[in-house]
């Protein structure tokens, strides 16, 4: 077997996305790009690494409004800036705020054109994920939204069938709501219930797409406290299922490692290894459906010592080859960096929270269940839409 060329997008110019004293901060990306160079996932055979140029405005403009750019250009200058849903507690503005946030898309657009160009089947672009920016507002510490300008230039570019998985812990409302009634896009997102959690008004199971796009928006919204049994169960109970109905030509990945049961953003309770089975249940679902072609983003993620940098080095060495052993301990070198940068967070010294992940395989009738009545919930929603059996555990 031929082995699978895989790129991984980086420069550290991208670490620039920078809020300042705010939750999304860059150091998560910068301990996150260590962790991997430490533990050799660069040097893997295949491997190559793209600098990213910034997203054109003819790239941005596929999703984002030409005034709301101009907005974007602006509000760095004025400190009294309001509108656009920018110069908030959420979304504070920073200098050069335009051109750091098309390099993020930039960076996702390299990733995507890499694998559907042909010249990688798998990419990664960890510092990419902003998936609740909508065309004329920032929102959820987003700007402009990277998975959507690059899931829209691929659709300029001919693909027909582009599925979008979200795992990160709040729903992927913003490429929902670019794709919601193009039939060509299947937008997939698990994610902590908005009844509880932030964007509070979108991610509900009853949403499933636009006119003529029916069943093209799949949500899972799971109960605080969801632990990775339950998770997982929820992924492999709706996921596979849903994109094996749409038969997708690439795979779009939104990582968000915050579901976290260490993340101080969110209720979930999951562990790095739960999300490190999430990352190869997906890159399965793109060989057995895509010829390989995945395309993964980080996203949301707030315990930025402690989870992130591990959750995603599991996340490029699903993309760049074999899983890394979740005993592997973390260089020496990378816990003196860790340490450094931040001094009061707990360092990990493996890759690992100690936890063997179990799928448990989802049987209707347990209503009793939060957890089964949520997959439920989402079968009866989407899955007769594509001809599947919502009781039937085999489809």
């Amino acid at each position: 077997m031929v082995q699978p060329t895989t790129a991984v997008v980086w420069d550290r110019a991208l670490l620039d996305y920078d809020m300042g004293d705010h939750p999304m901060d860059p150091v998560r990306i910068e301990l996150t790009m260590a962790l991997v160079r430490d533990l050799g996932l660069l040097d893997r055979p295949g491997v190559q690494t793209i600098v990213p140029e910034p997203a054109t405005e003819a790239d941005l403009l596929r999703v984002h409004r030409a005034d709301y750019l101009d907005a974007v250009r602006l509000a760095p200058s004025d400190p009294f800036f309001s509108g656009w849903g920018l110069n908030t507690p959420d979304n504070p503005v920073f200098e050069d705020m335009h051109e750091a946030s098309a390099r993020v898309c930039g960076a996702t657009i390299a990733a995507a054109d890499a694998v559907w160009q042909g010249r990688a089947t798998r990419a990664v672009n960890v510092a990419g994920g902003l998936h609740h920016a909508m065309p004329a507002r920032a929102a959820g510490f987003c700007v402009y939204n990277d998975p959507a300008v690059a899931i829209a230039r691929l659709l300029e570019q001919g693909a027909q069938r582009v599925a979008y998985v979200d795992v990160d812990v709040h729903h992927g409302d913003g490429v929902q709501a670019a794709f919601y009634h193009d039939p060509r896009v299947l937008t997939v997102s698990l994610h902590e219930t908005p009844l509880a959690l932030f964007p509070n008004v979108s991610g509900f199971a009853d949403e499933v797409g636009g006119p003529g796009a029916e069943g093209t928006a799949v949500n899972i919204p799971l109960p605080p406290g969801t632990t990775d049994a339950g998770w997982l169960k929820a992924f492999h109970a709706v996921v596979p299922s849903v994109l094996r109905a749409f038969r997708p030509e690439i795979l779009i990945s939104q990582c968000g490692a915050d579901g976290h049961r260490l993340d101080p953003l969110a209720d979930l309770r999951l562990s790095v290894d739960g999300q490190r089975a999430a990352y190869l249940a997906m890159r399965d679902l793109a060989d057995e459906l895509c010829e390989g072609r995945w395309v993964a983003t980080g996203g949301g993620g707030y315990a930025v010592v402690e989870v992130v940098p591990r959750a995603w080095t599991h996340l490029v060495a699903a993309v760049t080859g074999d899983p890394l052993d979740p005993a592997t301990e973390t260089p020496e070198a990378w816990r003196r960096l860790a340490a450094d940068l931040r001094p009061r967070a707990e360092v990990p010294a493996t890759m690992t929270d100690g936890v063997d992940p179990v799928v448990e395989r989802w049987e209707p009738g347990t209503a009793a269940d939060p957890v089964d009545r949520a997959i439920l919930a989402t079968r009866l929603a989407v899955f007769p839409l594509h001809g599947l059996d919502p009781h039937d555990p085999r489809d």
